[in-house]
């Protein structure tokens, strides 16, 4: 499956998207709570945990599959991996419009480390947003050059905000309503 190359549709909408998603992420965040009647507000946190968990594996199984050149089951990874971020992106999105956030309680030495695991993670989880949907673009446009070029940076951070998504899940569990 290859698309057409459209920068001057796909790059305004990449650009858009990616800072519009922040951006209603905060405000989100910052809002009353809407009332969902949700009587268990906290599977969001698990189930958000097994999201960034299993991206993790399908990234990884996305670079096995290209590094022993199997095109089409490394594309159907990216591709996986991008539905299950946006999955999780949109749970995230409700689960914060409409349950309270839980507090880190921990103390001592864990005390930093959690902040600086959940400080990266939000900053990466930011900044994965235009790297993954251009890596994707350019990959599904033919764009190969281009498209290896952006990975070298998008996969490891990819891999770590999944990966540190499940980390903080961890340090929270107890947290949780």
């Amino acid at each position: 499956m290859q698309i057409k190359a459209n920068d001057n549709f796909y790059k305004p909408f990449i650009v858009t998207l990616s800072i519009a998603i922040p951006v209603v992420v905060t405000i989100l965040m910052l809002m009353p709570k809407i009332d969902a009647g949700f009587t268990n507000a906290a599977l969001f946190p698990l189930f958000h945990a097994i999201l960034n968990g299993t991206t993790f594996f399908v990234l990884l199984s996305g670079y096995y599959f290209i590094k022993n050149k199997n095109i089409a089951y490394h594309r159907a990874s990216m591709i996986t991996a991008l539905l299950l971020s946006t999955v999780f992106l949109i749970s995230y999105v409700i689960s914060h419009a409409t349950t309270p956030s839980a507090r880190y309680g921990g103390v001592g030495i864990l005390r930093p480390i959690y902040f600086f695991i959940l400080v990266t993670h939000i900053i990466l989880a930011t900044a994965i947003v235009p790297l993954a949907l251009f890596a994707i673009y350019r990959g599904l446009t033919g764009q190969i050059e281009k498209h290896k070029k952006i990975v070298k940076y998008t996969m490891p951070i990819w891999l770590y905000v999944s990966a540190t998504g499940v980390v903080v899940y961890v340090f929270m569990k107890q947290y949780y309503i």
